[in-house]
C-alpha cells in the first residue's frame, strides 16, 4: 500500500493515534528516568524515554525515521536487559514484553511510513521478530529450568525418632514429634495420578470475609476430628466423612478478630481404649500418656478432644460422643484470660492447637498485633488434661508467680506471646514454645530485660513446674515481627560418637535452627554477624544478630535491578521506591523520615505451616515465602489524623483491615504502616520480581540444598486483581505446610493457586494436582482406614492471602478395586 501523500488515510489515522501513545509513554519515562538518576539509579529509562518521545514525534508525521528510531530502542532495550539480567525470564518480563509488544505497532505501521515496498518490509520484520521470539523464548525457557537435583547420600537418618504417622494422625504434626510423616505407601509416585474424590464434608460455618479455616483435622481409629472456622467441633467417620457428631462453644463473633482462626485440635486418652487402636495393617499410633487414674473404659471422657476457642478458652468434649467433660473446669470448659485483667473482646484468641504432654495441656495464645503496648499479657499456662485445672503459669518477668496473680494483681502486661504450636517431648519431660514479640512489635524501647532475653525465642519449660529449662533466641531485640510462628520438629541428629536428641527450628527470617532439645545448645554452627545500625532507636540495635551456618532460606540482598512490574513504567516506580527507601539488608531498622525495607518480610521464610521431615532419606522439606516489605514508622499525631485507632476505641474505624496495615502500636510513640509484600497501588503487583514463593528439600545432615523451585502458579493472580489463569510457576505467596509419605510424595496446597498438589520427593516435580474449591491454607494429613490409604484437607481460604474463604473438608484416595 503506498503512503498517502496527504497523510489523511484511514491507515494515517490510525498510525498518528498509535505514534501519540508511543510518544505519551515515553513522558513519564523521561520524568521518572530523571529522578532515578538523581537518586543514584539506571540511565536506562530517561534515555529509553527521549527515544520514545523522539520516534513518536517523527511517526506523527509519517516519517520512516519514527520507526527506525523505535526499532533501535527495542534493541538497545533488549541488550540492556541481557546486560543486566541475562536470561532470567521472570525479570525479563517488564524490561522486553511490554517494548516487544509496541514494536508489533511499529511494524504493522512501516506500510504507511514506507510506502511502496512497505508491506514486503514490514512482513520480513514480522516473520524476523516472530522467529526471534521463538528462539529466545526457548533459551530463557532452557535457562529458567530448575536445577537437576544434587545426589546425596541417603539412608535413613540414625536413631530419628521411629515415631511416625501411619493409619493415624493423632497430633497436629502428625506426631507429638512434628515431622508430619506418613510410613503409608498405597499411594506413591506411580500409581498418584489416579487420585479421586472420594468424599466432602461442609462444616456449614461460612464466616465473613475476614475469617478463613485453617484446621489440620486428627485421626485417631475411624474418625476424624476438626474445628470449624468459628471453633464448632466436629467428628466424621474417616472412611465415609458423615458428621458423628458436632459441638458448638458459642464463640461470639465480636470475640474473633480478623486475623484469627482455629487451626486445629488435641486427642488425649485417660485409660487404654479401642478408640485409639489403628486400623488393620496400619502403623501404631503413639502411645497416649495415662493419669494415674485409671477409670473403666466406659468412663465418659475417657479419650477427649481439646481444643482453644477463638475467645480464649479451653473445651474438652467426649471424643465418642462430643458432649463436654464434666469434670474438666465447667461444665468441659476453662477460661484462659482469667489473671489478665482487662481484656477487649477480640485481643486474645487461641488460634493453634493445644500440646498436652505427660498430661499437662499447655497452650498460649494470639494477642491481637499492633494495637497496645500495654496488651493483654502473653502468659503461658499449663493445666490438667483431665480435671482442667491450673497446674503453672509461666509469665516471664515474673517467674515468682507460678499460678494465679495475687488479689489485685495481674500478669505481666503486652509480655511476647506464643500463637502458634508448642512441641513436646514426653520423655524428657520439655514443652518447647516458639515466641512471639512483644506488643508493639516495631517499637522496643519500652521493654524490659525479660522481654528482651526471651521475645522470638524457643523456650523450653518444664512441664511440671512451668520453669525455664533453657532458650534460645533466634533475633535480639526484634522489632521486624519476625515471631517464630512454625512449630519446632523433634529429630535425633547425628553426631560423632552416635545421635544427640535435637529440635529443629524454622524462623521467619529463613534460618533453620539445629538445637539439642535438652540444653538449646546449637549442634551446627550459629554465627553472631554485624547488622546495620541506626532507626529511630538507634542505642536499642543490637550490633549482631544470630545468622544459621546450617541453612537460610533467605535469598541474596535486594538490588535495584530486582524491581519489577508489568512494563517499564511501573518497573522504574518501584526502582524510585527502592532507592528512596532506607536498606541497608538483613535487620535494616525502622524509619520514621522515610520508608524503609525489610526482606525477608515479616511473613516468611517459614510460617505456622512449619517444615516436614522424611526420616527415611534425612530430608528437611520447607516451603517458603520470599517477599519483601515497605514499611514506614508513622509518628502517632499522623496516626491519629489517619485515624488509626486500637480496637476498642471509640474512635476505632470499623471492617476489616489488611494485616498490619495501619496499626496504631498504642502507648509508643509511633504506629506502624506496613505494604505487605511491597505492592504497588496502581496495578496490585509486586515491586520485587518472581517467585515470592518456593519449596525446597534439605539434607539434614549437611545443609545442603537437594532441589529448590518456585512453588505456585500464576492461574489466580494478575495485574488489578485480575486472575490470569496462567498455568506457569511464579511462585506464589503461602501458608500451610506439607506432609510426606514413605511412597515418596509431599502433599501440600498452600499457595494462592487454590490447588493441592503431590510433589516427587526425588525431583520436586507435580505429579498430580486438583483444584480446591477455596484457598488451601492447612495443613494436609495423610492416613488409612480399612485398608486404604487417604489424603484430606481444608479448604477454607485466609485473610491476608487472599484466598477465597469456604467450609469444605475433602478426602481424596485411589480408585477402589473391584
Amino acid at each position: 500500500m503506498a503512503r498517502s501523500q496527504s497523510g489523511r488515510g484511514p491507515g494515517a489515522v490510525v498510525v498518528r493515534i498509535f505514534a501519540g501513545l508511543v510518544g505519551l509513554l515515553g513522558v513519564p519515562l523521561v520524568i521518572g528516568g530523571g529522578y532515578l538518576i538523581a537518586l543514584g539509579g539506571s540511565f536506562y529509562y530517561l534515555l529509553a524515554g527521549l527515544g520514545l518521545i523522539a520516534s513518536g514525534m517523527m511517526m506523527a508525521r509519517l516519517k520512516p525515521l519514527g520507526a527506525w528510531i523505535y526499532i533501535g530502542v527495542f534493541l538497545l532495550t533488549f541488550l540492556w536487559a541481557l546486560w543486566e539480567v541475562g536470561l532470567n525470564g521472570w525479570a525479563l518480563v517488564p524490561r522486553i514484553v511490554a517494548p516487544a509488544v509496541l514494536l508489533v505497532g511499529v511494524i504493522l505501521s512501516l506500510p504507511v511510513l514506507v510506502g511502496r515496498g512497505g508491506g514486503r518490509l514490514a512482513g520480513i520484520a514480522g516473520a524476523v521478530f516472530a522467529v526471534g521470539t521463538v528462539i529466545f523464548a526457548v533459551i530463557v525457557g532452557q535457562a529458567n529450568k530448575a536445577a537437576a537435583p544434587v545426589q546425596l547420600a541417603e539412608g535413613p537418618l540414625p536413631g530419628v525418632p521411629a515415631e511416625t504417622a501411619g493409619a493415624d494422625w493423632p497430633a497436629y504434626g502428625g506426631t507429638h514429634g512434628a515431622q508430619r510423616f506418613s510410613s503409608l505407601t498405597q499411594i506413591n509416585r506411580e500409581n498418584v495420578a489416579q487420585l479421586e474424590r472420594v468424599w466432602t464434608y461442609r462444616t456449614g460455618d461460612l464466616p465473613e470475609e475476614k475469617w478463613g479455616a485453617e484446621t489440620t483435622p486428627l485421626k485417631v481409629g475411624d474418625t476424624l476430628y476438626l474445628c470449624s472456622a468459628r471453633n464448632v467441633l466436629i467428628a466424621l467417620d474417616a472412611r465415609t466423612g458423615q458428621q458423628r457428631w458436632r459441638y458448638d462453644p458459642q464463640v461470639s463473633d465480636e470475640w474473633i478478630p480478623y486475623t484469627a482462626a482455629c487451626r486445629g485440635v488435641a486427642y488425649y486418652e485417660t485409660v487404654s481404649s479401642t478408640a485409639a487402636q489403628p486400623a488393620a495393617g496400619g502403623t501404631p499410633s503413639p502411645a497416649p500418656v495415662r493419669t494415674p487414674a485409671t477409670p473403666a473404659p466406659a468412663t465418659p471422657c475417657a479419650a477427649r478432644i481439646i481444643e482453644g476457642t477463638l475467645d480464649g478458652r479451653l473445651i474438652a468434649v467426649d471424643a465418642r460422643t462430643g458432649r463436654p467433660c464434666a469434670d474438666f473446669g465447667t461444665n468441659g470448659s476453662v477460661d484462659i484470660k482469667t489473671g489478665m485483667g482487662e481484656v477487649i473482646p477480640g485481643m486474645v484468641s487461641i488460634t493453634s492447637a493445644p500440646t498436652i504432654v505427660n498430661g499437662v495441656v499447655v497452650t498460649g495464645h494470639q494477642v491481637l498485633d499492633g494495637q497496645y503496648r500495654e496488651a493483654p499479657s502473653g502468659v503461658i499456662k499449663g493445666f490438667d488434661a483431665v480435671t482442667g485445672q491450673l497446674r503453672w503459669a509461666w509469665d516471664m518477668t515474673r517467674p515468682d508467680i507460678t499460678g494465679l496473680p495475687p488479689e489485685g494483681q495481674t500478669y505481666t502486661r503486652g509480655t511476647p506471646n506464643m500463637w502458634t504450636t508448642a512441641t513436646g517431648d514426653d520423655q524428657l519431660g520439655l514443652v518447647y514454645l516458639p515466641m512471639g514479640n512483644s506488643a508493639a512489635d516495631y517499637y522496643s524501647s519500652q521493654r524490659s530485660e525479660p522481654e528482651n532475653q526471651y521475645a522470638t525465642s524457643l523456650v523450653a519449660l518444664n512441664v511440671e513446674t512451668g520453669r525455664v529449662a533453657w532458650s534460645f533466641q533466634t533475633v535480639h531485640k526484634d522489632v521486624w515481627d519476625y515471631d517464630l510462628g512454625s512449630q519446632a520438629t523433634l529429630i535425633d541428629y547425628p553426631t560423632a560418637g552416635g545421635t544427640t536428641p535435637a529440635i529443629l527450628l524454622p524462623s521467619k527470617q529463613g534460618d533453620l535452627y539445629i538445637l539439642n532439645r535438652r540444653t538449646g545448645v546449637p549442634l551446627t554452627r550459629v554465627e553472631e554477624r554485624p547488622v546495620p545500625q541506626g532507626g529511630v532507636e538507634p542505642a536499642q540495635r543490637s550490633r549482631t544478630q544470630p545468622f544459621s551456618m546450617f541453612h537460610t532460606l533467605a535469598k541474596p540482598m535486594l538490588t535495584e535491578k530486582d524491581m519489577w512490574g508489568m512494563s517499564p513504567i511501573d518497573q522504574m516506580v518501584c526502582r524510585i521506591g527502592f532507592r528512596q527507601a532506607h536498606y541497608e539488608g538483613p535487620y535494616t531498622p525502622p524509619t520514621a523520615d522515610r520508608r524503609w525495607i525489610q526482606y525477608p518480610g515479616y511473613n516468611g521464610g517459614s510460617d505456622w505451616g512449619g517444615v516436614a521431615v522424611d526420616p527415611q532419606r534425612g530430608w528437611i522439606i520447607a516451603n517458603y515465602n520470599d517477599m519483601p516489605n515497605f514499611n514506614r514508622l508513622v509518628p502517632r499525631q499522623e496516626a491519629d489524623e489517619r485515624g488509626w485507632f486500637p480496637r476498642g476505641d471509640p474512635r476505632e474505624q470499623k471492617g476489616p483491615a489488611a494485616e498490619g496495615a495501619g496499626d496504631p502500636q498504642q502507648g509508643v510513640p509511633y504506629a506502624i504502616d506496613v505494604n505487605a509484600g511491597w505492592r504497588m497501588g496502581s496495578t496490585g503487583m509486586l515491586c520485587k520480581q518472581p517467585p515470592y514463593g518456593g519449596i525446597r528439600a534439605i539434607d539434614i545432615r549437611t545443609g545442603r540444598t537437594v532441589w529448590d523451585r518456585p512453588f505456585g502458579t500464576a492461574r489466580k493472580n494478575g495485574p488489578f486483581g485480575v486472575p490470569s489463569m496462567l498455568p506457569i510457576d511464579i511462585g506464589t505467596p503461602n501458608n500451610g505446610g506439607a506432609a510426606v509419605t514413605a511412597g515418596g510424595l509431599i502433599f501440600i496446597a498452600a499457595a494462592t493457586d487454590d490447588l493441592i498438589r503431590a510433589i516427587d520427593i526425588e525431583t520436586g516435580e507435580t505429579v498430580w494436582q486438583d483444584v480446591l474449591p477455596a484457598g488451601g491454607q492447612a495443613n494436609p494429613i495423610i492416613y488409612e482406614q480399612n485398608g486404604r490409604q487417604y489424603l484430606v484437607i481444608m479448604a477454607g481460604g485466609h485473610h491476608f492471602m487472599e484466598t477465597p474463604n469456604g467450609d469444605w473438608v475433602i478426602a481424596y484416595a485411589l480408585p477402589e478395586r473391584g
